[in-house]
């Protein structure tokens, strides 16, 4: 899991979407916080992973709707590439097909497009500093989509790696799979911050999962979130 961007430094942000006047307009808000750098812009998916490569930005907001390589592939390669960029997918239907691949692909978040220009420059920054984030609209329609699906005839495959859970552990992560933040899961449970971000320590390290949101994709396919 990546350290995060040290303490002082912008955020250098690389933003992908073909959409001209979309690109201005993000591009404009994150202009407003001094404490983001847009390094480049990509109208397609090789291209933002080209500039990845070549800038290796801390955190890139990226479309999965795009010519050529869709989003979901791009951020199959940049992670399979090693590289630090976090990935924030910007989707603009609560239950856009695309969302659940891309994270299983490697994304460390993804957020309504119109997200308010607060909550957009917050999610940068949220995932420059190494965490993850999970925009709640979304992973209610995710999880209502798991849930009227059948189950596989096997079983969830990821089963196994949730029979390490404590029982607390399960629901701290059952709350981040809600799209709870680790303040807001602390006031639901009774639990200070600090205890929580225990909890989801152990639950990365039980699980395997490189960072939250792959443990809550693990959630998800586990049956977890639709279990007692």
């Amino acid at each position: 899991m990546t350290a995060g961007v040290p303490a002082g430094a912008p955020v250098r942000a690389l933003l992908a979407d073909d959409d001209a006047i979309l690109r201005a307009g993000v591009a404009l808000v994150l202009g407003t916080d001094e404490g983001i750098e847009l390094v480049g812009e990509a109208a397609d998916g090789l291209r933002a992973v080209e500039l990845c490569h070549a800038l290796r930005p801390d955190v890139l907001l990226m479309d999965v709707r795009m010519p050529g390589i869709d989003g979901i592939e791009a951020t199959r390669r940049i992670v399979a590439a090693g590289l630090a960029t976090r990935v924030l997918v910007l989707t603009t239907f609560h239950h856009d097909e695309y969302v659940w691949g891309a994270l299983r692909a490697g994304a460390a978040g993804f957020l309504l497009k119109r997200a308010s220009p607060e909550r957009l420059i917050d999610a940068v920054h949220t995932l420059a500093a190494g965490q993850a984030l999970l925009d709640p609209a979304v992973t209610r329609d995710l999880m209502t989509q798991l849930a009227a699906s059948p189950p596989p005839p096997s079983g969830p495959p990821d089963d196994h790696r949730l029979a390490r859970l404590t029982g607390r552990e399960r629901e701290v992560l059952r709350q981040a799979a809600e799209g709870r933040s680790n303040a807001e899961i602390a006031e639901e449970l009774f639990l200070a911050e600090s205890t929580v971000k225990t909890h989801m320590k152990r639950v990365l390290a039980k699980t395997g999962a490189r960072d939250r949101t792959q443990a809550v994709v693990i959630a998800y396919r586990a049956g977890l979130m639709a279990g007692p």
